[in-house]
């Protein structure tokens, strides 16, 4: 991710999922972080992180 716009495509993904309450993405590192109130499926992350153009690592 380089720019405002990347964030905010994998912002609107990860929100999406049901149950997370926040996304913050750190383009500086490329880390994201997500809350939410109960464990996430690594997958679902991983699918919603993909759609968004990137991937999971």
């Amino acid at each position: 991710m380089t720019c405002g716009h990347c964030a905010a495509s994998v912002t609107e993904e990860l929100t999406a999922i049901g149950g997370v309450s926040g996304v913050e993405v750190d383009l500086a590192s490329g880390a994201v972080t997500v809350t939410s109130a109960a464990e996430l499926d690594r997958g679902t992350v991983a699918a919603a992180v993909t759609e968004a153009g990137y991937r999971l690592t």
